[in-house]
């Protein structure tokens, strides 16, 4: 069964930062691509970023309005997935998630980056991450 758990969501001030975990397992995580999606609120899942199995920025895909101030990265030996918000913004207010990718590179999503389930809903339960002064 695949579990994703993800950690690291809180309440900050605008242009502060966070760091948050997503915890995988139940499938073999270095053979499949991941990705972080959001939900802001009234809004749908929203892809913000992507990375294939093999990690680095060379494997490593964003949206074009978090480019730049997120970073996604990947431990494969911990199976475990990590995105880096930096400079965040009130407009980043959302629940994060973690989502296992149906294959090993990361799907296409074009703008506005609705996010598309390709895994039977291999997705954690979310962290929420709140930006207000």
């Amino acid at each position: 069964e695949v579990r994703l758990v993800e950690s690291g969501g809180g309440l900050v001030q605008p242009g502060e930062s966070l760091r948050l975990s997503c915890a995988a397992s139940g499938f073999v995580f270095n053979s499949y691509a991941m990705s972080w999606v959001r939900q802001r609120p009234g809004r749908g899942l929203e892809w913000i970023a992507g990375i294939n199995p093999g990690g680095g920025p060379t494997n490593s895909y964003y949206a074009d309005h978090v480019k730049g101030r997120f970073t996604i990265s990947r431990d494969n030996p911990k199976s475990t997935l990590y995105l880096q918000l930096d400079s965040l913004g009130r407009e980043d207010t959302a629940v994060y998630y973690c989502a296992k990718e149906g294959g090993r590179i990361v799907p296409i999503y074009p703008p506005p980056y609705a996010y598309k389930d390709y895994s039977n809903g291999a997705r954690g339960q979310g962290t929420q991450v709140t930006v207000s002064s």
